[in-house]
Formats: C-alpha cells, sequence, structure tokens
C-alpha cells in the first residue's frame, strides 16, 4: 500500500495561509486523506481537527499519520457532503475553519486494485468508497449507450464520446468490460491519432467514469452552502479542485453565497490561486489544482 511518505499535499502553504491555524480552534478536514494537510493544520497551530473521508483505506494511513495528535484528532469514515450530520452528531454548531482538497489521493491512483489509472491493467473499480455503490465496471456494463456518451462528454468534455460509447456497447457483447486494460485499449481504438498529444487519449474517459462512479460533482454547490453555513465569523473555508467542472461549481457557488448576503461570505480569492513552477516540478500533479477561499463576516 502507498504510505503517507509517497503523498505530497498541494498547495498546503497558500491554504495555511487562508485558514490561519495559528489562531487555533476547531477545524474540518473535509477530505483528509492520508493526513498531510490535517498534519500541517495542527502543526501550525490548530487546536483540533476533525478529518473525514470516504476511503477507509486513507483513513487508516492518516490514523498513523496523525497519531502524534491522536488527543486533538477525531478521524471519521463520512463523504465531506455529510458535514452537517457529523457536527451535529458531535454537538459542534461553527468551526473556526473548513478545508476540502477534493479529487483522487495519490493512494487512490497508485496503490494496485483500485482501478482508478489505466497505467496497470486491473479490476475496473474506481470507488472512492469501497464499502459501498457500483463499481465504475457495473456501469459500463449496465449503462445503455447515450447515457455512457452523456457522462463521457460532460465530465470528461471528451469531444468523441458517442463514438466511444458505441464501441463500449459493441465490445461488451463479446465480453466484460471489467479491467482497466480492456477499456482503455477499446477508447484508444476509436480516439483518431493526429501527431503527438500529451495526455493518452483514454485519459478523459477514464476521468469521466471516475467522477460518474464517486457523484463528485452532486451536492458540492449544497456542501459548499453547508460549509459556510457553519463557519465562525471571521472563520474561513478553502477548497482546493483537480479539474475545471470542479472548480465552476466552486466559484459560481461562492460567488452566489456572497452575492445572496444570506450566508455572509465573503470570497477572498477573485482568481483562483494555483501552484507556482517550483511545486509543479516537485509534484507534477499539483499541476491542475487551483484554491478558491471565502470567509464568513459578521
Amino acid at each position: 500500500m502507498t504510505d503517507a511518505v509517497n503523498h505530497v499535499p498541494v498547495l498546503t502553504a497558500e491554504a495555511l495561509q487562508y485558514l490561519r491555524p495559528e489562531r487555533g480552534g476547531l477545524f474540518v478536514d473535509c477530505t483528509v486523506g492520508l493526513g498531510g494537510q490535517a498534519r500541517a493544520l495542527l502543526e501550525a497551530g490548530a487546536t483540533r481537527v476533525i478529518g473525514l473521508d470516504r476511503d477507509l483505506d486513507a483513513l487508516a494511513i492518516a490514523r498513523d499519520t496523525l497519531a502524534p495528535w491522536s488527543e486533538r484528532v477525531e478521524l471519521v469514515h463520512a463523504d465531506y457532503r455529510t458535514i452537517d450530520e457529523v457536527l451535529d452528531g458531535r454537538g459542534i454548531s461553527l468551526v473556526d475553519g473548513t478545508l476540502a482538497d477534493l479529487g483522487v489521493s495519490s493512494l487512490q491512483f497508485d496503490a494496485p486494485g483500485r482501478g482508478f489509472s489505466f497505467q496497470r491493467d486491473e479490476p475496473l473499480d474506481m470507488r472512492m468508497d469501497r464499502s459501498c455503490g457500483a463499481t465504475a465496471a457495473a456501469l459500463v456494463a449496465q449503462s445503455n449507450e447515450k447515457d455512457l456518451a452523456d457522462a463521457i462528454f460532460a465530465y470528461g468534455e471528451e469531444r468523441f464520446s458517442r463514438r466511444i460509447a458505441r464501441a463500449i456497447v459493441t465490445a461488451r457483447r463479446e465480453a466484460p468490460i471489467d479491467t482497466t486494460g480492456r477499456l482503455a485499449a477499446i477508447v484508444r481504438r476509436v480516439i483518431p491519432r493526429r501527431g503527438y498529444t500529451r495526455i493518452d487519449p483514454a485519459t478523459r474517459t477514464f476521468q469521466a467514469l471516475r467522477i460518474w462512479t464517486n457523484r463528485e460533482l452532486e451536492g458540492l454547490d449544497r456542501f459548499l452552502e453547508a460549509a459556510a453555513r457553519r463557519l465562525r465569523a471571521g472563520a474561513r473555508l478553502v477548497v482546493i479542485t483537480f479539474h475545471s467542472l470542479e472548480d465552476r461549481i466552486v466559484k459560481h457557488t461562492l460567488r452566489a453565497l456572497e452575492r445572496s448576503g444570506g450566508a455572509a461570505l465573503r470570497v477572498l480569492t477573485k482568481k483562483p490561486v494555483t501552484p507556482d513552477d517550483a511545486e509543479v516540478e516537485r509534484n507534477p500533479r499539483a499541476r491542475s489544482a487551483k484554491l478558491r477561499a471565502a470567509e464568513r463576516v459578521a
């Protein structure tokens, strides 16, 4: 299993700058992953951290990462979109800062058997929470051609989505598409090659299936509204995204909350904060990261 040493959190210094944990208080890390961002919050002065994650494997590693602060950390197996239920269940009404580092962790991409990557031929799973829900293989097997094409286009922004969906439906009549290698080969065969391309032709389809399998965009706006309501006056919300679809929802929802006045929210990042060249060189996966922040005003 990938360990925490191999995991490099993205935009950590920038997140700390906005969250200001040196003032102390209770912080919620809504996607604690392997614990890197939560550790940074605690080292910088956060009094207490509640860490949520859908991935039980990630929580096990986070528990080791955060062992030196065990009395100040509570880890919860939960979807970040259940923030209201998690806080209500602990009698907590307001918090001093909230972080949501969205997207797939290095554990999920790199650990064998998770099915997020086509770098290895393995079962086509893609679930962040392997304790529930349909796998990507099940979606590929059960969805009709139109639904497949629509999902690949909407979530992967893939212009050959109809061609890919048709090829998937044809191929699954011959044999199940239940491995990453088989799916990637099907996609590559039907996308025209026009000289050198920076990304593998299967990349957008895999992104789309991952988002679809994990319902990554579903309820993101409602989460942001809930997280904003839970902030104490002067407390801040920081959200890090890794693809344009997520970032668009975060941008528009935060702006709408600011305009409405109901959440008493002020957007702090008129443009998203992105990694500098040095961070991208150290960690190429940081390339697509965007950070947006907002503050609850009195």
